[in-house]
Protein backbone atom coordinates (compact mmCIF):
# COMPACT_ATOMS: atom_id res chain seq x y z
CA UNK A 1 0.00 0.00 0.00
CA UNK A 2 0.84 3.69 -0.94
CA UNK A 3 0.36 6.40 1.61
CA UNK A 4 1.05 9.68 0.84
CA UNK A 5 0.49 12.36 3.68
CA UNK A 6 0.20 16.15 3.01
CA UNK A 7 2.38 18.16 5.41
CA UNK A 8 2.53 21.89 5.70
CA UNK A 9 5.38 24.51 6.94
CA UNK A 10 3.63 27.57 8.77
CA UNK A 11 4.50 29.80 11.39
CA UNK A 12 5.63 28.34 14.63
CA UNK A 13 2.04 29.35 17.25
CA UNK A 14 4.42 30.60 19.56
CA UNK A 15 5.68 33.12 17.30
CA UNK A 16 4.75 36.47 15.74
CA UNK A 17 1.89 36.01 13.04
CA UNK A 18 2.16 39.01 10.75
CA UNK A 19 0.77 39.89 7.04
CA UNK A 20 2.82 41.91 4.73
CA UNK A 21 1.16 45.05 3.94
CA UNK A 22 3.26 45.25 0.45
CA UNK A 23 1.76 41.28 -1.04
CA UNK A 24 -1.16 40.77 1.72
CA UNK A 25 0.98 37.56 2.10
CA UNK A 26 2.08 36.28 5.65
CA UNK A 27 5.42 37.31 6.69
CA UNK A 28 7.43 34.46 6.97
CA UNK A 29 10.36 36.29 8.65
CA UNK A 30 8.52 37.16 11.65
CA UNK A 31 9.00 34.09 13.32
CA UNK A 32 9.97 30.46 12.82
CA UNK A 33 8.85 28.08 10.80
CA UNK A 34 7.30 24.33 11.60
CA UNK A 35 5.83 21.30 10.46
CA UNK A 36 2.12 22.12 11.33
CA UNK A 37 1.11 19.49 14.13
CA UNK A 38 -1.91 18.19 12.25
CA UNK A 39 0.04 17.61 9.53
CA UNK A 40 2.86 15.66 11.87
CA UNK A 41 -0.48 13.20 13.52
CA UNK A 42 -1.50 12.45 9.78
CA UNK A 43 2.05 11.05 9.62
CA UNK A 44 1.89 9.09 12.65
CA UNK A 45 -0.87 7.58 11.52
CA UNK A 46 0.29 6.49 8.13
CA UNK A 47 3.88 5.48 9.95
CA UNK A 48 1.87 3.45 12.70
CA UNK A 49 0.24 1.40 10.09
CA UNK A 50 3.47 1.21 8.10
CA UNK A 51 4.72 -0.39 11.51
CA UNK A 52 2.41 -3.05 11.46
CA UNK A 53 2.18 -3.86 7.43
CA UNK A 54 5.26 -4.58 6.00
CA UNK A 55 5.77 -3.24 2.57
CA UNK A 56 3.84 -0.03 3.05
CA UNK A 57 5.28 3.03 1.35
CA UNK A 58 4.80 6.35 3.38
CA UNK A 59 5.12 9.12 0.86
CA UNK A 60 5.60 13.19 2.42
CA UNK A 61 4.11 16.00 0.22
CA UNK A 62 4.21 19.45 0.66
CA UNK A 63 3.38 22.55 -1.67
CA UNK A 64 5.90 25.31 -0.12
CA UNK A 65 8.86 27.52 -0.99
CA UNK A 66 12.59 26.41 -1.88
CA UNK A 67 13.53 27.39 1.03
CA UNK A 68 11.10 24.87 3.11
CA UNK A 69 13.52 21.47 2.26
CA UNK A 70 14.76 21.23 5.46
CA UNK A 71 11.17 21.98 7.14
CA UNK A 72 9.65 18.43 4.44
CA UNK A 73 13.10 16.31 5.48
CA UNK A 74 11.85 16.43 9.06
CA UNK A 75 9.05 13.87 7.63
CA UNK A 76 11.75 12.01 6.37
CA UNK A 77 13.49 11.67 9.45
CA UNK A 78 10.53 10.70 11.10
CA UNK A 79 9.86 7.78 9.15
CA UNK A 80 8.44 8.34 5.53
CA UNK A 81 10.00 7.09 2.77
CA UNK A 82 10.74 9.50 0.44
CA UNK A 83 9.39 13.00 0.25
CA UNK A 84 7.61 15.66 -2.74
CA UNK A 85 8.17 19.10 -2.02
CA UNK A 86 6.69 21.27 -5.00
CA UNK A 87 8.37 24.75 -5.32
CA UNK A 88 7.51 27.05 -7.53
CA UNK A 89 7.62 31.08 -7.77
CA UNK A 90 4.14 31.13 -9.76
CA UNK A 91 2.81 29.64 -6.10
CA UNK A 92 3.67 32.83 -3.98
CA UNK A 93 0.38 33.67 -2.62
CA UNK A 94 -2.00 30.64 -4.15
CA UNK A 95 -4.93 30.26 -3.05
CA UNK A 96 -7.24 27.68 -1.85
CA UNK A 97 -8.13 26.29 -5.24
CA UNK A 98 -4.94 26.72 -7.06
CA UNK A 99 -3.03 24.52 -4.01
CA UNK A 100 -5.96 21.91 -4.36
CA UNK A 101 -5.38 21.95 -7.92
CA UNK A 102 -1.35 21.55 -7.60
CA UNK A 103 -1.82 19.33 -5.04
CA UNK A 104 -3.82 16.93 -6.66
CA UNK A 105 -2.12 17.31 -10.14
CA UNK A 106 0.76 16.01 -7.80
CA UNK A 107 -0.88 13.30 -6.49
CA UNK A 108 -1.69 11.87 -9.72
CA UNK A 109 2.26 12.09 -10.69
CA UNK A 110 3.14 10.41 -7.63
CA UNK A 111 0.20 7.19 -7.30
CA UNK A 112 -1.00 6.21 -3.56
CA UNK A 113 -4.01 4.46 -2.11
CA UNK A 114 -4.52 6.81 0.46
CA UNK A 115 -4.48 9.97 1.20
CA UNK A 116 -4.04 11.40 4.13
CA UNK A 117 -3.80 15.02 6.09
CA UNK A 118 -4.88 17.14 8.97
CA UNK A 119 -8.12 18.78 9.16
CA UNK A 120 -7.36 22.20 8.70
CA UNK A 121 -3.71 24.09 9.16
CA UNK A 122 -2.99 26.63 11.84
CA UNK A 123 -2.12 29.31 9.75
CA UNK A 124 -4.89 29.85 6.95
CA UNK A 125 -7.55 27.66 8.73
CA UNK A 126 -9.45 26.89 5.85
CA UNK A 127 -10.58 23.25 6.26
CA UNK A 128 -11.28 22.36 2.92
CA UNK A 129 -8.60 21.26 1.41
CA UNK A 130 -8.98 17.39 1.88
CA UNK A 131 -12.34 18.05 0.44
CA UNK A 132 -11.37 20.04 -2.94
CA UNK A 133 -8.46 17.67 -3.57
CA UNK A 134 -11.14 14.46 -2.97
CA UNK A 135 -13.81 16.67 -5.72
CA UNK A 136 -10.71 17.02 -7.98
CA UNK A 137 -9.32 13.37 -7.84
CA UNK A 138 -13.06 11.71 -8.15
CA UNK A 139 -12.49 10.11 -5.24
CA UNK A 140 -14.52 9.63 -1.57
CA UNK A 141 -13.55 12.00 1.17
CA UNK A 142 -13.73 10.58 4.79
CA UNK A 143 -13.17 13.97 6.69
CA UNK A 144 -12.65 15.20 10.34
CA UNK A 145 -11.50 11.31 11.63
CA UNK A 146 -11.22 11.33 15.50
CA UNK A 147 -10.10 7.49 14.74
CA UNK A 148 -8.86 5.64 11.55
CA UNK A 149 -8.52 2.37 10.64
CA UNK A 150 -7.22 0.82 7.38
CA UNK A 151 -7.67 -2.80 6.01
CA UNK A 152 -8.53 -4.96 3.66
CA UNK A 153 -8.99 -2.08 0.93
CA UNK A 154 -11.06 0.32 2.81
CA UNK A 155 -10.32 3.20 5.37
CA UNK A 156 -12.96 3.53 8.21
CA UNK A 157 -13.14 6.00 11.10
CA UNK A 158 -15.21 8.11 13.55
CA UNK A 159 -16.33 11.94 13.31
CA UNK A 160 -17.96 13.58 15.80
CA UNK A 161 -21.19 15.43 15.58
CA UNK A 162 -23.67 17.69 17.38
CA UNK A 163 -25.10 14.73 20.23
CA UNK A 164 -23.77 11.98 17.38
CA UNK A 165 -20.79 10.42 16.92
CA UNK A 166 -21.00 8.77 13.27
CA UNK A 167 -18.90 5.66 11.80
CA UNK A 168 -17.96 6.22 8.25
CA UNK A 169 -16.33 3.95 5.29
CA UNK A 170 -14.48 4.80 2.23
CA UNK A 171 -12.91 2.02 -0.26
CA UNK A 172 -9.73 2.49 -1.70
CA UNK A 173 -8.84 4.71 -3.01
CA UNK A 174 -9.44 7.62 -1.02
CA UNK A 175 -9.00 10.89 1.02
CA UNK A 176 -8.92 11.36 4.79
CA UNK A 177 -8.53 13.99 7.03
CA UNK A 178 -8.21 13.72 10.83
CA UNK A 179 -8.40 15.63 14.04
CA UNK A 180 -6.45 16.41 16.81
CA UNK A 181 -7.82 13.41 18.26
CA UNK A 182 -5.43 11.19 17.21
CA UNK A 183 -2.26 10.28 18.57
CA UNK A 184 0.76 12.55 19.12
CA UNK A 185 3.56 12.47 16.69
CA UNK A 186 6.45 10.42 17.30
CA UNK A 187 10.09 12.48 17.58
CA UNK A 188 12.64 11.83 14.82
CA UNK A 189 15.71 10.01 16.33
CA UNK A 190 19.09 10.28 15.80
CA UNK A 191 19.14 7.53 13.27
CA UNK A 192 16.42 8.89 11.59
CA UNK A 193 17.72 11.71 10.84
CA UNK A 194 21.04 10.72 9.31
CA UNK A 195 18.90 7.84 7.11
CA UNK A 196 17.26 11.11 5.93
CA UNK A 197 19.99 12.49 4.49
CA UNK A 198 20.10 9.58 1.92
CA UNK A 199 16.26 9.16 1.01
CA UNK A 200 14.19 10.45 -1.82
CA UNK A 201 13.68 13.83 -2.37
CA UNK A 202 11.74 14.91 -5.12
CA UNK A 203 11.22 19.07 -6.50
CA UNK A 204 8.45 19.27 -8.46
CA UNK A 205 7.25 22.55 -10.77
CA UNK A 206 4.22 23.88 -12.24
CA UNK A 207 5.82 22.45 -15.50
CA UNK A 208 6.12 19.12 -14.03
CA UNK A 209 2.53 19.24 -13.23
CA UNK A 210 1.42 20.64 -16.30
CA UNK A 211 -0.58 23.52 -14.29
CA UNK A 212 -0.90 27.06 -14.94
CA UNK A 213 -1.38 29.49 -12.40
CA UNK A 214 -2.56 32.23 -14.45
CA UNK A 215 -5.40 30.38 -16.19
CA UNK A 216 -8.03 33.01 -16.29
CA UNK A 217 -10.97 30.59 -16.93
CA UNK A 218 -10.09 28.72 -13.45
CA UNK A 219 -11.94 30.34 -10.29
CA UNK A 220 -9.35 32.17 -8.71
CA UNK A 221 -9.37 34.46 -5.41
CA UNK A 222 -7.18 38.03 -5.42
CA UNK A 223 -6.49 40.80 -2.88
CA UNK A 224 -8.18 43.72 -3.59
CA UNK A 225 -7.61 45.75 0.00
CA UNK A 226 -5.11 45.42 2.66
CA UNK A 227 -5.04 47.32 5.78
CA UNK A 228 -2.81 47.18 9.43
CA UNK A 229 -5.24 45.36 12.33
CA UNK A 230 -5.79 48.62 14.17
CA UNK A 231 -4.48 49.14 17.98
CA UNK A 232 -6.64 48.05 20.41
CA UNK A 233 -8.63 50.41 22.53
CA UNK A 234 -9.39 50.85 25.86
CA UNK A 235 -12.10 48.82 27.27
CA UNK A 236 -15.61 50.01 29.54
CA UNK A 237 -15.57 49.75 32.71
CA UNK A 238 -19.21 49.10 34.15
CA UNK A 239 -19.69 49.91 37.54
CA UNK A 240 -22.49 48.83 38.97
CA UNK A 241 -24.77 51.27 41.11
CA UNK A 242 -28.06 49.48 40.47
CA UNK A 243 -28.22 49.83 36.85
CA UNK A 244 -24.94 47.59 35.73
CA UNK A 245 -27.48 45.52 33.41
CA UNK A 246 -28.85 48.31 32.18
CA UNK A 247 -25.27 49.56 31.28
CA UNK A 248 -24.36 46.23 30.22
CA UNK A 249 -27.57 45.72 27.72
CA UNK A 250 -26.93 49.42 26.26
CA UNK A 251 -23.31 48.66 25.69
CA UNK A 252 -23.81 45.31 23.54
CA UNK A 253 -26.91 47.31 21.54
CA UNK A 254 -24.36 50.22 20.46
CA UNK A 255 -21.94 47.86 19.27
CA UNK A 256 -24.55 45.59 17.53
CA UNK A 257 -23.40 42.66 19.77
CA UNK A 258 -27.02 42.13 20.54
Amino acid sequence: MKIVVLVKEVPDTYGDRKLSLETGLADRGASETVLDEIGERSLEVALSFADKNPGTEVVVMSMAPEGSAATVRKGLAMGAASAVHIADEGLVGADLGLTAEVLAAALQRTGFDLVIAGNQSTDGSGGVMPAMIAELLDLPAATSLNSVEIADGKVSGERASDGATISVTAELPAVISITERLPDARFPNFKGIMAAKKKPFETVTLADLAVEPEDHSASRSIIIGLSEKPPRAAGVTIVDDGNAGEQLADFLIQNRLA
